[in-house]
C-alpha cells in the first residue's frame, strides 16, 4: 500500500507532528512548587533542551521559573500545539472544552479518576472525548505519564525516572499502556547501553490508542524496532495495521502482555469460550500481525537487537555453543521447553572445524570448557555456524572470563562474521564491562538465561503477517439471506446446521419430531436430541440418548425425554425433539468460531465431543483462515495423534477437517448481521470424510459497536 492508498496517512502525520514535535506546549495546572508533581514537567522539559514555547496555566501566577504564565488558554496570545493537563478530574472537562477554543491538536491528559474508576468515571470521559472529536483535539489518557521524543528533545512526562536520567538516543521505541513501566523500561535499558527515539504512556486510550501511535511510530526514521508493554486490548484492528505496515518497512514490533494466568472469558453458550482464554485469542493475535511476544520483563528490550534487522526464520532450530556447560544447560532447557530444537553441528561443520584442528562432537551442545576456546576457536564455530543452513539462531556462551577479561569477548565473539543470522550471547557471570562492549557492538547480550531463552523463543516463533482468504460471492449471498432472515432470533441445533451447510459444511441427516407417535424416514440406529434454543448444552440435562435401535424404543425415549425437560426446564420453549442418523468416526472434534470482543472473529479447534472441555489441546487463529493455516492448525493439535494414525490406527481424512475449519471461518466476512458465536461439537471426523452432528450459532444486529 503506498502512502496515497493509506486512509491513515494524513491524520497520522498531522497527530504526530503535534505529539512529538510541538513548537509550544501548554501546561495545565503548572505549580512554582518544587515540591508538587505538577511543577515536574517543565523542569523536564528544560532539562531535555526542549527548545519551543513552554506555556503554564495557573490562575494565581504570572511567571513560573522563568517562563510567562497564564490564568487559562483562553488568554494565551500564540498557538498551543500540545496541551499537558495535570488539574483535579473534576477541572479536566472544562480544560477539554478551552483546548478546543484555543484550538489545541493535542490534549495529554495526565490526571486520573475517569473510565478506571467505573462507570460514571467512563461517562465523564465519553463525554470529553466526543467534545474533543467535535472540535479536532486529539486525546492521550487520561491517567498516563506523558510523551517522549528524545532525539527531538521533546520530553512531556511527570515520570521521576524521566527527571533524574539523561536520556540517550537509539532505535528503540516504546507505547505503554502502564505509566510506571515507562520509566522501569528506560532506566534498564539505559543502563544496558540501549537509546531511544519515542516513548509513549497511553494510560486510558479514551482517544488515541496504542494501534494509532505505533503507526506513528512506523514513519519515524530514527526507530528501527518498536516495543509494546500491554495490559490489554483496546484498538486491536488498527494496532493489527500498524503492526503489518511496520513489518513490510523492516520495523520489528515486540510485545510484552500482561494477564498470561487470566482465567478464560465465561460465554454463556459454547463449549469454545470456555476453552479458549484471552492468552489464546493474545498469542493469535500477535502471530496474525507479524508481533514477536515475550515472556519476560527483561526480554521486551533485550530481544530488540537480536531481531532487528532479520525476518521470521524458516524453522526453530537452534546451535548453542559455550565454554561453561552449566550455564548453557539453563538455556538449553528452557528452549527444549518451548518447542525449540537445540541442533548439534552437521558432519560438514565437524569436518571442517577438525581441518582447523578445532575437535567438536555431534552433541546438541557444543562445549569448548578448560581453555579449549582460546585464540580464534570460539569465533571459527561461530562463523561455522552462521554460515550453515542447518539452524536458524546461534547461541553462544561465555563463562567466568567474560568478568576477569571483559575484552576477550572482542577476540570470542565480535570477530566473527555477524550477521547472516541472529547472534544471542549470555554470559554467566555479572559482566556488565563486558555486555556493555557487546552492546555498542550491536550484539544482543543477554544478563540472564531466562531472558536469553525466550529472546531466542520468540524470534524462532515469529512469523509473516497471515493473509486471510475471501469468501466465494455466490455462498456469501446465500449466508447472507439465511442468517438476515433469524438474525439476533433463538437459534435451536437444526437451524443452526441449515445456516452452516450453506458454507458447504456436511452434517447428518435428520428429522424433528414432536412426539412419539410420528415416524422417522431414518434408518435405525438412530439419535435423539431435545431441540431447543434455550438449552444448548443438551447432554448436561439429559436431552440426548443415543443408539436407539428401533421404533419403539425411539417412541419411549422421546416421550420420557419431552417429560424430563418439561420438568427440569419449565421455562425452556421446546421445539420437538431432533432425530439424527447414528454416526461413528475415528474421533470427535469441536471446531468453533467467536467474535472476540478484544481483537474480533476468531477460529477455533481442538479435541471434542463431551470431552471438550477437560483437555487434549486445542488451536486458535483469528478468521478467516487459509486452508494450508487450517492444517496448521490441526498441527498443533496434541489431542489429534489418532487422527494421524497413532500405533497404526486408521488415519482420519486431515484434509476434510482443515476444509471445515475454514469453512466455519468465513463467517467472519459476512456482512449483514453479525455471528457472535458458532459451535460444531462434535464434528466425526471418519476415514473419509467429516460429519457434522451437533451445531450452535448465536448471530446479533450489525451496529457500530460489533463491526
Amino acid at each position: 500500500m503506498t502512502k496515497h492508498e493509506d486512509p491513515f496517512a494524513a491524520d497520522r502525520d498531522q497527530l504526530g507532528s503535534a505529539l512529538f514535535t510541538p513548537r509550544s506546549v501548554a501546561l495545565v495546572g503548572a505549580s512554582a512548587d518544587p515540591s508538587k508533581l505538577a511543577s515536574r514537567p517543565q523542569r523536564v522539559l528544560r532539562k531535555h533542551g526542549f527548545t519551543g514555547t513552554i506555556i503554564p496555566i495557573n490562575p494565581a501566577r504570572t511567571e513560573i521559573n522563568g517562563d510567562r504564565a497564564y490564568p487559562s488558554l483562553a488568554s494565551v496570545p500564540e498557538k498551543i500545539d500540545h496541551a499537558f493537563i495535570m488539574v483535579p478530574s473534576a477541572a479536566v472537562p472544562g480544560v477539554i472544552d478551552d483546548c478546543v477554543e484555543a484550538g489545541a491538536k493535542v490534549a495529554t491528559i495526565f490526571t486520573a479518576g475517569f473510565a478506571e474508576l467505573g462507570e460514571a468515571g467512563r461517562r465523564v470521559q465519553d463525554a470529553m472525548v466526543e467534545k474533543a472529536r467535535q472540535g479536532g483535539v486529539r486525546l492521550i489518557g487520561p491517567n498516563c505519564l506523558g510523551v517522549v521524543n528524545v532525539s527531538g528533545h521533546t520530553v512531556l512526562s511527570a515520570n521521576a525516572v524521566l527527571e533524574s536520567e539523561t536520556l540517550h538516543s537509539g532505535h528503540l521505541s516504546l507505547v505503554s499502556q502502564s505509566g510506571s513501566m515507562m520509566g522501569a523500561i528506560v532506566s534498564r535499558a539505559q543502563t544496558r547501553g540501549l537509546g531511544f527515539s519515542k516513548l509513549v504512556s497511553v494510560g486510558n486510550e479514551c482517544d488515541v490508542g496504542v494501534g494509532e501511535i505505533v503507526d506513528c511510530m512506523v514513519d519515524d526514521p530514527a526507530t528501527r524496532c518498536i516495543m509494546l508493554f500491554l495490559e490489554t486490548f483496546r484498538d486491536a484492528p488498527r494496532l493489527g495495521l500498524a503492526a503489518r505496515r511496520a513489518y513490510a518497512l523492516g520495523k520489528p514490533v515486540i510485545a510484552f502482555k500482561l494477564g498470561r494466568s487470566a482465567v478464560g472469558r465465561q460465554i454463556a453458550t459454547t463449549h469454545t469460550g470456555a476453552i479458549v482464554g484471552a492468552d489464546d485469542v493474545a498469542n493469535a493475535f500477535f502471530k496474525d500481525n507479524g508481533i514477536i511476544r515475550v515472556e519476560t520483563f527483561e526480554a521486551l528490550y533485550e530481544t530488540a537487537q537480536l531481531v532487528t534487522g532479520f525476518k521470521p526464520p524458516k524453522g526453530k532450530r537452534v546451535s548453542v555453543l559455550t565454554g561453561t556447560g552449566g550455564a548453557a544447560a539453563m538455556v538449553v532447557d528452557r528452549l527444549g521447553l518451548t518447542g525449540i530444537d537445540v541442533v548439534g553441528p552437521t558432519p560438514k561443520i565437524m569436518a571442517d572445524l577438525a581441518l582447523q584442528n578445532i575437535q567438536v562432537s555431534d552433541a546438541p551442545l557444543i562445549d569448548m570448557p578448560m581453555g579449549r576456546g582460546e585464540g580464534k576457536v570460539y569465533s571459527t564455530i561461530i562463523n561455522a555456524l552462521m554460515d550453515s543452513e542447518h539452524c536458524d539462531a546461534v547461541v553462544a556462551v561465555q563463562g567466568s572470563t567474560a568478568t576477569q577479561n571483559p575484552e576477550s569477548v572482542r577476540q570470542r565473539m565480535l570477530a566473527a562474521t555477524l550477521g547472516a543470522k541472529p547472534l544471542a550471547i549470555f554470559l554467566a557471570p555479572q559482566a556488565d564491562t563486558a555486555l556493555r562492549i557487546l552492546q555498542d557492538s550491536n550484539v544482543a547480550a543477554f544478563r540472564t538465561p531466562e531472558a536469553c531463552a525466550d529472546a531466542v523463543r520468540a524470534y524462532c516463533e515469529w512469523q509473516v503477517p497471515t493473509d486471510h482468504p475471501g469468501i466465494d460471492p455466490q455462498v456469501l449471498k446465500s449466508l447472507n439471506t439465511t442468517l438476515q432472515s433469524i438474525v439476533g432470533a433463538p437459534m435451536h441445533e437444526q437451524a443452526a446446521a441449515s445456516a452452516l451447510s450453506v458454507l458447504g459444511i456436511p452434517f447428518a441427516p435428520s428429522q424433528v419430531i414432536a412426539g412419539g407417535v410420528e415416524s422417522v424416514a431414518l434408518q435405525f440406529p438412530v439419535v435423539a436430541k431435545i431441540l431447543s434454543a434455550d438449552i444448548p448444552h443438551k447432554t448436561e440435562v439429559g436431552g440426548v440418548v443415543l443408539n436407539i435401535v428401533d421404533a419403539i424404543e425411539l417412541r419411549t425415549t422421546v416421550d420420557a425425554m419431552l417429560a424430563r425437560i418439561a420438568q427440569s426446564n419449565p421455562q425452556a420453549h421446546i421445539e420437538g425433539v431432533l432425530v439424527q442418523s447414528m454416526a461413528r468416526g475415528i474421533a470427535e472434534v469441536i471446531v468453533g468460531y467467536r467474535r472476540d470482543p478484544d481483537v474480533g472473529p476468531v477460529v477455533m479447534v481442538g479435541v471434542g465431543g463431551v470431552m471438550a472441555e477437560l483437555g487434549g489441546g486445542h488451536a486458535v487463529r483469528l478468521a478467516p483462515v487459509t486452508l494450508a493455516e487450517a492444517h496448521k492448525m490441526i498441527d498443533e493439535v496434541p489431542g489429534f495423534a489418532l487422527l494421524r494414525g497413532y500405533r497404526n490406527q486408521p488415519k482420519g481424512d486431515l484434509t476434510a477437517l482443515a476444509q471445515v475449519i475454514h469453512q466455519l471461518s468465513l463467517l467472519a466476512c459476512v456482512d449483514t448481521c453479525v455471528v457472535t458465536e458458532a459451535e460444531i461439537n462434535p464434528l466425526l471426523v471418519k476415514s473419509d470424510g467429516v460429519l457434522a452432528v451437533d451445531a450452535l450459532l448465536v448471530t446479533a444486529a450489525l451496529n457500530k459497536e460489533t463491526i
